[in-house]
């Protein structure tokens, strides 16, 4: 259990720091925490959304979906740190909410725990979500939970700086093009690309696109092609076509560097999207390339509706029908677009393309998206991010070279671990 512990707080620390950048989550909570053993017709719902209250079209989307149950949903709303620690320890008093969204990253910890249900024992259809994104809460090849939608990273660019520059974006398809443009705006007397490499959970999330894009592999940090990718960002500090604040940089921040008008790219995530439009000049968005070409898998961020396990197994057909409304194509719909979040299904993602056409390369961006924890790492990811966040900074500060860093990153993941 002490083992177990651990985990759970490495992966709430992890993801924390991500979901208050990409959410937008505030400090405060809505309602008193409820009871999963609260009388039959109210049954509890906990979100990591303290910033939608009860008046929010959030807010009452969760209530109208009781009420269509026929029963009173009481929401109670965490930072997403908290929201999980609490979790455990509502389990471990048999005293869990009915249904509980969380971060897709700690599914695969509160399953190691015990305390969630396979979508498939509901009765729960999981059939129409993207692989990729359902990915990022299957343990074992059992989905515990749905997606209520994705973000995920592309490159935002400047076109007045590109257009300066001579360089199209189109032509950018590559790390080699990528780096020529780069190149060019620098000559042109603008700035070329900020990222967030620091040290926290959301430097490796911005690092996971170079890194996939050069084929590494989370199980082996330190093989030649996550080296190319960590040898890549290295190199664009140290010509200075990114800055050196990239190491202090949180996503906020890198975006408020791109939002001056004097970089030509700056890597961030949908979550962005109403600020482009404030920013004040005209802005495209392409896939973050791979090495050799195409688009790069960039991590999936977003939330999955999860159902607790109760010991009163008869809740589980109201639990049902609540989750399947908050899931529901129109309901989605409404949500992703309040959330600036991909849907997580083919047939809404059409008709959000269809209201928005600046959604589609971030359509494009989840599509090649993969979540962090999948391909059976689970609560491993945790541990791996870390050494592989610590990497990049004594590698982008100089403390090592790209190889030394993920030499002594691989080195700590297996001590951990054996």
């Amino acid at each position: 259990m002490r083992h177990l512990r651990r985990t759970l707080l490495a992966t709430v620390l992890a993801a924390g720091t991500l979901a208050s950048a990409v959410a937008c989550s505030s400090s405060s909570g809505s309602t008193a925490a409820g009871s999963g053993t609260a009388k039959a017709s109210s049954y509890t719902f906990w979100d990591p959304y303290p910033q939608f209250d009860a008046t929010s079209a959030w807010g009452k989307l969760v209530a109208s979906c009781g009420t269509q149950a026929g029963v009173t949903v009481k929401r109670t709303s965490f930072d997403t740190s908290d929201l999980a620690n609490k979790a455990l320890l509502a389990a471990q008093q048999d005293n869990a909410p009915d249904v509980m969204l969380v971060d897709n990253p700690v599914v695969s910890t509160l399953v190691q725990a015990g305390i969630l249900n396979k979508t498939g024992d509901l009765g729960l259809d999981t059939s129409a979500i993207q692989a990729n994104i359902i990915g990022a809460g299957t343990v074992g090849g059992s989905a515990y939970g749905i997606p209520i939608g994705a973000n995920t990273l592309a490159l935002y660019y400047n076109k007045n700086v590109l257009k300066a520059a001579g360089v199209d974006p189109a032509t950018i398809t590559s790390w080699s093009t990528l780096t020529a443009a780069l190149t060019k705006v620098k000559a042109a007397g603008k700035k070329g690309i900020t990222f967030s490499a620091i040290g926290t959970e959301e430097g490796s999330f911005q690092f996971l696109p170079w890194f996939w894009g050069a084929g590494g592999d989370l199980t082996k940090l330190n093989n030649a092609n996550g080296a190319a990718a960590l040898s890549l960002w290295k190199g664009w500090v140290s010509s200075g076509l990114a800055p050196n604040d990239v190491l202090s940089n949180t996503q906020t921040t890198s975006w408020q560097e791109f939002a001056t008008g004097q970089y030509a790219f700056g890597e961030n995530g949908t979550w962005q999207l109403a600020n482009a439009d404030k920013a004040g000049f005209p802005y495209g968005v392409i896939s973050i390339p791979a090495q050799n070409g195409g688009a790069a898998p960039a991590p999936t961020g977003g939330e999955f509706v999860t159902v607790p396990v109760q010991k009163d197994s008869s809740r589980y057909d109201v639990t049902k029908k609540i989750v399947t409304c908050l899931t529901s194509s129109t309901n989605l719909l409404s949500t992703d677009t309040t959330l600036s979040y991909i849907a997580p299904t083919s047939a809404v993602q059409t008709q959000q393309v269809a209201a928005n056409a600046e959604l589609k390369p971030w359509v494009t961006a989840v599509a090649a998206a993969k979540g962090r924890t999948s391909g059976g790492l689970g609560t491993k990811y945790p541990v791996i991010s870390e050494q592989m966040w610590t990497a990049v900074q004594s590698a982008l500060s100089g403390g090592k070279s790209p190889q030394a860093a993920l030499d002594a990153a691989q080195t700590a993941v297996a001590n951990h671990q054996g």
